[in-house]
């Protein structure tokens, strides 16, 4: 996956918010999945993936319907956005294992 930066995060949070709460952990998992697997696509062929982009976690989750992006005084973008950062960071953690 390409370096993270914030459109990153809120991106993926846009993509849960606009999904069926009950659907939202494996939508999560998914779009990491997907732009992993982006990136190395990119790498290897030297050309963008033709269904999640660039092999960031942005073109993976804009690859989707996006909710417009509310401020952080809704609770539900924040149960969403936090959702995004700790799956990175178990994503990360499960790769330094392995």
């Amino acid at each position: 996956m390409r370096p993270l930066l914030h459109g990153d995060v809120s991106n993926a949070a846009r993509a849960l918010l606009a999904a069926p709460r009950r659907q939202r952990s494996a939508l999560c998992r998914r779009m990491i999945d997907e732009a992993e697997a982006a990136d190395v696509h990119v790498r290897r062929t030297g050309r963008l993936h033709p269904f999640w982009g660039n092999g960031s976690l942005m073109a993976a989750a804009r690859s989707r319907r996006l909710a417009d992006e509310p401020g952080f005084d809704d609770p539900d973008y924040c149960e969403c956005f936090e959702m995004v950062l700790r799956a990175l960071i178990e994503h990360k953690i499960s790769r330094r294992r392995s």
